[in-house]
């Protein structure tokens, strides 16, 4: 018969395996430091030479890192799929900018879509939320904090979807955002006009995840980064009209 005894499992592999199931399901994220030795086991209901074994396996797998004098942290390494090689290669060419809006489009309507039919309740307050923190730092004349709060609430959508390749795959889209690598935000958040914008288009994807409406929230979705494309194509072009005008300016002061 094809049966065999059941095993009892050691303490330290349940504890490893609760602490993957959050860092996949992106409840963990990178760099974020896990609590003292003495919570977690307190947490876990294990002794510390049980969690000491599970955070050591963790460890060897590349999942957790140990700072000196600092914790235990989720790796980092966990939140870009792509090498530094590749991050470097994206920067130096423009059109690559392009392709990113573009993937952006397509997975990002896909999960608004995912999220307004599957998403809990409470994934769409954690949405709500984010937003209405979006609203409260649309009025302060710094726009960092918005600017932020903008990969938070497009991030959101995406953990409400509730796939985790999903997930983890957009998570290192929105750090090459974060990171400028494509382009930088703060330009587009700069003016107060462009800003307004943007906040309306978040308010109208918010609104139809709210309303549980997965064709509108997926046209949300592809009507904001349409607009995002556009912006950055006429910041491209008002770029190279200004280069020219400088040379203009140069050589007319030389004449």
């Amino acid at each position: 018969m094809p049966f065999e005894k059941i095993q009892p499992e050691k303490l330290s592999h349940s504890v490893v395996r609760q602490i993957e199931a959050l860092i996949l399901r992106g409840i963990l994220r990178p760099g974020e430091r896990l609590p003292s030795e003495r919570e977690l086991s307190e947490k876990f209901g294990v002794s510390r030479p049980s969690l000491r074994e599970a955070l050591s396996d963790l460890q060897d797998r590349g999942l957790l890192v140990s700072k000196a004098g600092a914790g235990v942290f989720v790796a980092d390494v966990l939140g870009s799929a792509f090498s530094e090689a590749l991050v470097k290669l994206f920067a130096g060419h423009p059109e690559a900018l392009f392709d990113y809006i573009s993937f952006r489009r397509d997975m990002e309507g896909l999960a608004a879509e995912r999220a307004a039919r599957l998403g809990s309740d409470t994934d769409l307050k954690v949405i709500d939320t984010i937003f209405k923190k979006m609203e409260a730092a649309h009025t302060k004349r710094n726009p960092a904090d918005e600017a932020s709060l903008d990969a938070d609430f497009h991030l959101a959508i995406i953990e409400a979807s509730h796939n985790v390749i999903m997930l983890h795959m957009m998570r290192s889209m929105y750090q090459l955002l974060r990171e400028g690598v494509f382009y930088n935000r703060q330009v587009m958040f700069k003016q107060r006009t462009t800003r307004q914008t943007l906040l309306d288009q978040h308010r109208v994807i918010n609104d139809a995840l709210q309303a549980r409406d997965p064709e509108a929230a997926r046209d949300a979705v592809a009507a904001h980064l349409n607009f995002v494309e556009r912006s950055l194509l006429e910041q491209q072009k008002a770029d190279r009209n200004e280069a020219i005008a400088r040379k203009r300016f140069e050589h007319e002061l030389n004449r």
